[in-house]
């Protein structure tokens, strides 16, 4: 039987990870919204150019919960996207409402499913996914980690006239402007890019890679990053739907890991059929561990907010 993944919000994020895994042929897609024809239309426009990909994959588009029923994966994208001089928090309780919403159709619907949380704030919206679905914390993750470290390698490619194929970077903690990248873990081709760049050219490239989602909005005036963040989910999703075990940063619920308890945070964690298959702890120095603290209370600060 093929696998089914279900999308909730068929705005750009979502339509651009419907075409990814149309494109790759391993899964049927079921894309859903509230706003009537959107999700139908794009099915049908992404399903129409499966032949020319040599896809089998079935995509179709829903307004009806019910549709998305016995999906192996969730994606949920669905929210309000961030505007110029607007932070990821701003979005908090607009965005509250929606996931709410989404976690109790889906807990209904697809109660195996293996669910993945884009929408922002996403640190905080992956604990409320939890707590509303009461799924175990394992199929219940965030989307941040892998976005945030595809900026920083892309800057770093840059920087060094190199593939960004070469690049591996490590980023912890929240999803935002606390986010925790660590230059020691982060390589070309095995190298530490400590060896290859002065200190002051590192923080500015860290500095550009938690500000990334915010240069884009102000760039594009309307409406936020989608590209990038599609081929983050899609990711994610091929790692568990192939069981590839890929050892990837994402936003898992920590019970001691790190020393930090009852919260889900930015950290590397092996992704497989069963979702989150493990945790991986690396030792952090005095300073590390601090910021890490510092993103993590930034996370409770609004988790406090929506008294979860």
């Amino acid at each position: 039987m093929r696998k089914k993944v279900s999308i909730i919000g068929a705005g750009n994020v979502g339509a651009s990870t419907a075409q990814l895994i149309a494109q790759a042929g391993f899964a049927d897609i079921m894309l859903f919204d509230i706003a009537e024809g959107m999700p139908q239309g794009k099915a049908l426009d992404i399903a129409e150019a499966c032949p020319l990909w040599n896809s089998p994959s079935s995509v179709k588009g829903t307004n009806n919960y019910a549709d998305t029923g016995a999906s192996d994966i969730v994606l949920i994208t669905a929210g309000f996207p961030r505007k110029p001089n607007m932070s990821r928090d701003d979005l908090l309780h607009a965005n509250a409402d929606v996931i709410r919403a989404a976690s109790g159709a889906i807990a209904k619907t697809s109660p195996d499913a293996v669910i993945i949380v884009v929408t922002n704030p996403m640190d905080v919206m992956a604990q409320l996914v939890w707590k509303t679905t009461e799924f175990s914390c394992r199929r219940v993750m965030g989307m941040g980690g892998i976005l945030d470290s595809s900026r920083l390698r892309t800057f770093l490619a840059w920087e060094l006239n190199i593939s960004p194929e070469d690049i591996e970077a490590i980023v912890l903690g929240g999803h935002g402007d606390q986010m925790v990248p660590l230059p020691r873990f982060t390589t070309a081709k095995g190298i530490p890019v400590t060896e290859l760049l002065k200190r002051k050219t590192i923080e500015a490239l860290i500095h550009r890679t938690r500000n990334g989602g915010a240069e884009i909005v102000s760039l594009l005036k309307s409406g936020s990053a989608y590209y990038a963040p599609s081929a983050a989910a899609f990711q994610m999703i091929k790692s568990i739907l192939l069981d590839e075990k890929r050892m990837l940063p994402c936003a898992a619920y920590l019970n001691g890991e790190y020393g930090i308890k009852d919260i889900y945070l930015g950290v590397p964690v092996v992704l497989g059929k069963d979702g989150v298959e493990k945790i991986v702890e690396v030792k952090l120095t005095k300073d590390e561990k601090a910021r890490l603290r510092e993103s993590c209370k930034s996370v409770k600060k609004l988790i406090k907010k929506l008294s979860i």
